[in-house]
């Protein structure tokens, strides 16, 4: 069971407070709704399930296990293949941008030697380092994942305030069976076929008018 201070201290990487800049990136989703594939709250509920079965919720989980649980000289090597599976140059600046503003400010402050990794495997490595449960780190970190993008989702719809946590709520069992799952699955059990939020990514790189960087 989870210490109070292991919880305390995962609330504080995952939070808002944290300085990685999350605020500043969608996931494609300001594309999703320029285009008006995503245009209300039910939409933008179906649309982040997607992403958590099929596209980064699921493999970014795979990324931070295998972090978690691999020796210090394979870590590269698991970078690496992390950068490799982004499916654009945005969603790559997206994870490698604050990667390496967790990596910058964690080692910072407690100290840790923690590379400038991509940001699923700098927290896996540092909830290692920090002897963090591995289980509620990955559920943790999908909980953020969701509140950023449901944060997005209320300015750019918009939706109130009160709709993106009725999102946020609605989504939190398909959260927990999905971090539970892609725990049990390797590196070799990687894919991605969330393809319509895949291509969001890719055209928001040329989209005129826009308030995030992905």
């Amino acid at each position: 069971m989870a210490t109070d201070g292991q919880i305390l201290r995962l609330a504080q990487w995952l939070s808002p407070a944290y300085p990685v800049g999350a605020f500043a990136y969608s996931h494609g989703l300001e594309s999703a709704v320029a285009t008006g594939a995503v245009a209300d709250g039910a939409a933008l509920t179906d649309w982040l399930a997607d992403i958590l079965r099929f596209g980064a919720g699921r493999s970014d989980t795979i990324f931070l296990r295998a972090a978690y649980e691999a020796p210090p000289e394979d870590l590269p090597r698991i970078d690496a293949l992390a950068c490799a599976f982004q499916p654009s140059a945005e969603r790559r600046t997206e994870t490698t941008a604050q990667g390496a503003a967790f990596a910058r400010v964690t080692a910072a402050v407690w100290p840790d030697d923690l590379p400038d990794f991509t940001y699923p495997v700098a927290l896996g490595r540092a909830a290692r380092l920090h002897d963090l449960p591995l289980g509620l780190t990955a559920r943790l970190n999908l909980q953020a994942f969701l509140s950023n993008l449901v944060s997005a989702g209320i300015r750019l719809i918009p939706i109130g305030q009160t709709e993106g946590q009725r999102v946020l709520t609605a989504l939190q069992p398909l959260c927990e069976e999905v971090a539970g799952l892609a725990l049990t699955e390797t590196l070799d059990d990687l894919a991605g076929t969330s393809f319509l939020a895949d291509i969001a990514s890719m055209t928001h790189e040329t989209q005129y008018s826009r308030l995030f960087r992905t």
